[in-house]
């Protein structure tokens, strides 16, 4: 079964909670999702560290449940 995408939302803002998180269905499928999330918590770490953050938020459902996930993570700049 895929993974909703609101679903994705909510486990990245439970672990990050101040992430701006804008989730977009690349193909209409449920399975292959684009992500951008913004965190402080981001800050001063790498761009991998920062990818490993979101993949442990969502508790070892990647190449399984959520078959494919692009991720675009930063700080925000406000």
């Amino acid at each position: 079964m895929p993974m909703d995408a609101r679903e994705i939302e909510r486990m990245i803002v439970e672990a990050l909670p101040d992430a701006r998180v804008e989730i977009r269905d690349l193909a209409g499928d449920g399975d292959h999702y684009a992500a951008t999330v913004l965190s402080h918590a981001f800050k001063g770490k790498t761009r991998v560290a920062q990818h490993q953050m979101v993949y442990g938020a969502l508790q070892g459902r990647m190449g399984g449940v959520l078959h494919a996930l692009a991720l675009t993570t930063g700080v925000p700049q406000d």
